[in-house]
């Protein structure tokens, strides 16, 4: 991914909700199952980590590693994550 796709992506992600929350269970198979799902169909998400911030960053990269999709940024407990869908 460039920096000028990255900054793009970065804008388009400013006005999204959260639309997964990993709460205190952690990255469950049914967590990595619901981002998989929203992925396919918005294709960019924000998924919002409540964890210590060590805890975050191991999260944030079995995250990126289990769904295949590339890391935009993380502000806080807030993780922007992008895979392309190529059925669209």
């Amino acid at each position: 991914m460039t920096p000028a796709e990255r900054k793009q992506l970065k804008a388009q992600a400013h006005s999204l909700k959260p639309v997964v929350i990993i709460g205190h269970s952690g990255l469950t198979q049914s967590v990595l199952a619901e981002m998989d799902i929203a992925l396919n169909s918005h294709e960019l998400i924000k998924v919002k980590i409540r964890a210590e911030r060590d805890d975050r960053k191991k999260i944030q990269q079995e995250i990126c590693t289990q769904t295949g999709a590339d890391f935009v940024q993380s502000i806080g407990q807030i993780l922007v994550i992008h895979r392309l869908n190529p059925e669209k």
